[in-house]
Formats: C-alpha cells, sequence, structure tokens
C-alpha cells in the first residue's frame, strides 16, 4: 500500500486499503450488466463514503468515462464524497415537503446543529444534508436521520430529535 491509497475500516475489525477494497468489489461484479450502481453502493457501506480518488479506477474497471460516474456519485443524494459525520441528517426538499414548510425547517437545522446544509459540523458530529423525496410525501415534511424516517416534522420535533442524538454521545 502507498501513501496515497487510503484506508477505511470495512467492519473486519482491520485497517484495509480503500484501493484493494474497490478492487476486490470490481472483480465480484465484473460480469453484471449495469454493475455501477451496486459497485458505489457497496464501496460507500464499507467506507462510508465515495473516495474522489478512487472515480478513474471505477471508470477504468466498467469502462465508463470519469464524468459518467461522477455524474451517477453526484445525481443521487444517497451518495458522498466526503467522510459524514456520526450522525447524518436529511431534510427533504421535494415540493409537497417544500408546501408544508421544509424550507424553514431547513433553516432551523442549520441553525441548531451549527453547519449548513451539505456540511459537517466541525466537530464532526452530524452532517447536514437536503434530499429531494424521502417518499413520505402524504406526511410531510419528512427527514431522516442515520437510517430513520421521521415524519410531519416540525422545528419542535427536530429540536427533540437532535437532543436525542446529543445524548447519545
Amino acid at each position: 500500500m502507498t501513501s496515497t491509497e487510503p484506508v477505511a475500516s470495512t467492519g473486519n475489525g482491520g485497517g484495509h486499503s480503500s484501493l484493494q477494497l474497490l478492487r476486490e468489489i470490481l472483480a465480484r461484479h465484473a460480469a453484471e450488466r449495469g454493475a455501477l450502481l451496486p459497485i458505489l453502493h457497496e464501496l460507500q457501506d464499507a467506507v462510508g463514503f465515495i473516495p474522489p480518488e478512487l472515480v478513474p479506477e471505477i471508470a477504468q474497471g466498467l469502462n465508463l468515462s470519469r464524468a459518467e460516474v461522477h455524474g451517477v456519485i453526484s445525481y443521487y443524494h444517497f451518495f458522498r464524497s466526503q467522510p459524514p459525520g456520526r450522525h447524518v441528517v436529511q431534510i427533504c426538499r421535494a415540493e409537497a415537503c417544500q408546501a408544508r414548510g421544509a424550507q424553514a425547517l431547513l433553516a432551523h437545522a442549520e441553525q441548531r446543529l451549527g453547519c449548513a446544509s451539505h456540511h459537517t459540523r466541525a466537530d464532526a458530529g452530524v452532517t447536514l444534508e437536503p434530499v429531494y423525496c424521502l417518499g413520505l410525501c402524504a406526511s410531510s415534511p419528512a427527514i431522516q436521520i442515520d437510517d430513520k424516517l421521521h415524519a410531519r416534522v416540525t422545528p419542535a420535533k427536530f429540536d427533540a430529535l437532535v437532543a436525542a442524538l446529543e445524548d447519545l454521545r
């Protein structure tokens, strides 16, 4: 491993080169048609994000351009190019949620969490991400904290959810 290869925990208790891990993932999906999404999901599940320096390797492995791979990563809100905070707060920005106050909720979240949208707080405690459609349109505005969905979120409910997160530290 060279010093330019990122190292990430893969859940097996030891360090693992992200490049080595990617090569293993690419080999597992080599014969699949449309393998890009499964590869990106598997890599992000293992590393926590898609390291930008691995995009050329992914592109080469799938005979795609770097722009095609980057386009998929940047299009889907669940892929990230930087390590997230300990907790990820996603606030829906789709039309139904917008109509029910998502913009004000996002502004409240930025103030309450102390970080802007698309950023991670300085203490790495939380990442705030606006997303487009969490699938709870009839119960908007909706948010997702880590892997748990929350519906009809008001600023007061948001504060209670965040306070519970902070108690878990």
